[in-house]
């Protein structure tokens, strides 16, 4: 599913792209049925310059040193530390990301991208590369039923358009995105069009998590082995009322990819639909799916870690009570979690 085509090679040279980026993304309380929301620009935002540099020739192998919070995020997004959606902007995700590469790293915690971190956080590839829009991508775009009885209806909750889905395979803000490829059009992007993108593969799990640590002031999610190593770090979306946030220690009961998802009008006391249904429906798998495309359940009805059709929210908005991860880093979690796997969360 996690699939892509790629041009044969890495972007090679230097590419410079001036980015305007948001200064600060939608940050309104949403639930997991909250509509999709295009990423509003700030009108005096930054003007970043984004380089592949050329790699050191006297180096073995071959490095990129980082120059910007761009190629941070994804240099840190290889280590399974993420930033959230990449975006470019050193803000609080990235700064946290930051900070916990250099508690694994042994170096001072400062979460300040200074040159002593850009020399010890390089690339060993460049940051950006192309990837190729195919028809397989394209043949599984499909709009969203707006009620949950239109969602339960359809086959799938893919994808809506080629956007989304370039934007979750990269790891990255839509806005991003558009500022990287301002020739493509995005209301009918054709099978091969060429598009530039923070080259970002799955993370690979280093070895099963020991424990997971949730800490709902930080909002952040994080894996670490036997000896407390870290694994992963991640943002994490939380509930948004005080009184639906567990604390204390929980366990994994089942791990589940590509999940279905259960409406039940008792759980959405809010909903007019639900209360006019009165009786459960369920919505088929899915990115677009409510809880994204995994479920990691805790020994606490009803609570459970999984991802969401928003990924770009993530730690930005609040759940409806359960732990809401970007997709890309709910599918890495799978791979770490097991039945059993002990869940600290902390205020």
């Amino acid at each position: 599913m996690r699939a892509r085509n790629r041009l044969a090679g890495l972007v090679a040279g230097s590419l410079l792209f001036a980015l305007a980026l948001a200064g600060a993304m939608v940050r309104g309380a949403a639930t997991d049925t909250a509509p999709k929301a295009e990423d509003s620009l700030a009108k005096a935002a930054p003007v970043i310059e984004v380089k592949v540099p050329k790699p050191d020739e006297n180096a073995t192998p071959a490095t990129y040193p980082v120059t910007s919070w761009l190629e941070a995020q994804i240099a840190l997004a290889r280590e399974g530390i993420s930033s959230g959606s990449i975006d470019g902007i050193g803000g609080a995700q990235s700064t946290a990301a930051l900070r916990a590469y250099q508690e694994r790293e042994g170096i001072p915690i400062t979460g300040v991208l200074d040159d002593d971190v850009k020399a010890h956080l390089v690339l060993m590839t460049p940051a950006l590369t192309k990837i190729i829009l195919s028809r397989e991508d394209v043949a599984r775009l499909q709009p969203i039923g707006k009620t949950w009885l239109e969602k339960s209806n359809q086959t799938a909750l893919e994808y809506e358009t080629a956007l989304e889905l370039v934007a979750e395979r990269a790891h990255a803000n839509p806005t991003l995105i558009r500022r990287l490829n301002p020739a493509v059009d995005w209301t009918q992007p054709a099978a091969g069009t060429i598009i530039v993108v923070p080259d970002v593969d799955r993370t690979a799990a280093m070895s099963k998590a020991a424990m997971l640590h949730i800490s709902l002031s930080d909002h952040v999610l994080e894996a670490r082995d036997e000896a407390g190593r870290l694994i992963v770090h991640f943002p994490v979306s939380i509930a948004r009322m005080a009184e639906k946030r567990p604390e204390g220690e929980l366990h994994v009961t089942v791990v589940i990819p590509d999940p279905n998802y259960t409406f039940d009008p008792e759980v959405f006391p809010e909903s007019e639909e639900g209360r006019q249904l009165g009786r459960k429906l369920v919505l088929p798998p899915g990115p677009n799916n409510p809880v994204g495309v995994a479920w990691i359940g805790l020994d606490r009805p009803g609570y459970g870690i999984h991802g969401t059709p928003l990924p770009e929210l993530v730690g930005r908005t609040e759940s409806h009570g359960c732990f809401r991860l970007a997709n890309w880093d709910a599918r890495t979690l799978l791979d770490l979690a097991w039945v059993g796997l002990p869940v600290l969360v902390d205020p």
